[in-house]
């Protein structure tokens, strides 16, 4: 039985989307240019990955002349929020709170940010008990 199929997204597939968020609707062969000055891949490669990422529903593609043009159809902050769902999920019991604890508990935690988390969460709505 093969694996089950991810919709998290791998390093390669993240760079490629940076990319298409970053730069909008583009060929393969300008993915490819992008990505030369971080990591190269090959035209097979970014090829393989922007078809796994249609298939994962990430990207959408539209032909122009010969050419294949994609883009994303996930926006930046859905994707996001899709990871941390995905993350609380796997590692912290669908609980927010052992999640916010775990971060709290890194000491790489600077007071800035510290001070900007119990603001944010002084400032959240309540949620009213029915």
């Amino acid at each position: 039985m093969p694996p089950k199929r991810s919709n998290t997204l791998t390093e390669a597939e993240l760079r490629l989307m940076k990319l298409l968020w970053e730069r909008g609707e583009s060929a393969v062969s300008d993915l490819v240019t992008g990505l030369s000055d971080t990591t190269p891949l090959a035209y097979t490669s970014v090829l393989t990955t922007i078809r796994i990422l249609e298939k994962k529903g990430y990207v959408r593609h539209r032909q122009e002349g010969r050419a294949f043009l994609y883009s994303p159809c996930v926006a930046e902050h859905e994707a996001g929020r899709s990871e941390v769902r995905q993350l609380l999920q796997r590692f912290f019991g669908n609980s927010r709170e052992r999640l916010l604890l775990s971060l709290l508990g890194d000491d790489e935690i600077s007071p800035e940010e510290l001070r900007r988390l119990k603001d944010a969460i002084a400032t959240a709505p309540d949620e009213e008990e029915s």
